[in-house]
């Protein structure tokens, strides 16, 4: 199991490219707070999630969103965006950042996290009815909707209302198939993608100042730079990996 840790105020990059202090908006443009930190995988640099910390509307002050279920925002400069509410956000386990130091206590909060999400064609949250990924049925009607989908999937799209029928199915098909977006309730181990790539410059200039620091970053890990037979400067798999 790879390792996780976060920066806890580490500066790896410029404060114009630091993604830490930037807002996170959600659904309807509705501000859900600042990123304060990122958790990354100690063997790559990768970034897993962000912590958002909400400022107060939260119970539990702050929460997780994994990294490819952000985006750079379109409306707010150096600002990203994410596809869920406040309301369903309240239902992630309460995070808490001394889980990071137990391979068992964070193992036990990822499968409560992956709990809340369920393995559908359209991505929404366990105990709402809130949709993040809106249906065809919910498009339908909406030209700007359907012209968009007709597009995305190389679907002709004639004057016709009854045309758009082939984009619907396109949809339909589309969303039948598997998505990294979304972790299966049932799978044995916790798998959320980190291919998140391309987000915007702010996010890819921090991602790749974090990758380009890791040793650095890592370097005061109990973890990391334990195990037997290790050798000074070495970062062998075997000695990132979490003691057994």
């Amino acid at each position: 199991m790879a390792h996780y840790g976060t920066l806890r105020g580490m500066a790896i990059a410029e404060s114009s490219d630091d993604i830490r202090g930037s807002h996170l908006y959600g659904l309807d443009d509705e501000k859900l707070g600042k990123i304060d930190d990122v958790i990354f995988d100690h063997a790559t640099g990768d970034i897993q999630y962000i912590v958002v910390d909400t400022g107060g509307w939260l119970s539990t002050k702050k929460f997780l969103i994994p990294a490819d279920g952000v985006r750079a925002s379109a409306k707010h400069r150096d600002d990203f965006d994410t596809s869920l509410s406040k309301e369903q956000i309240e239902n992630f386990p309460a995070y808490n950042e001394s889980d990071l130091e137990s391979e068992k206590q964070w193992s036990g909060y990822e499968a409560r996290y992956r709990a809340k999400w369920v393995n559908s064609p359209v991505m929404h949250r366990a105990e709402t009815d809130r949709n993040v990924t809106p249906t065809t049925q919910q498009t339908t009607g909406n030209l700007e909707s359907e012209r968009a989908a007709a597009i995305a999937h190389g679907q002709p799209l004639s004057p016709g209302r009854n045309s758009l029928s082939s984009a619907s199915q396109a949809d339909l098909e589309a969303a039948s198939q598997p998505t990294e977006r979304v972790v299966p309730a049932g799978s044995d181990s916790v798998v959320i993608s980190s291919n998140a790539v391309w987000i915007g410059g702010r996010w890819d200039t921090f991602q790749s100042r974090l990758r380009e620091r890791r040793k650095e970053v890592v370097a005061s890990c109990r973890t990391c730079t334990s195990g037997a037979g290790a050798k000074r400067g070495s970062e062998s798999l075997g000695t990132l990996r979490k003691a057994v």
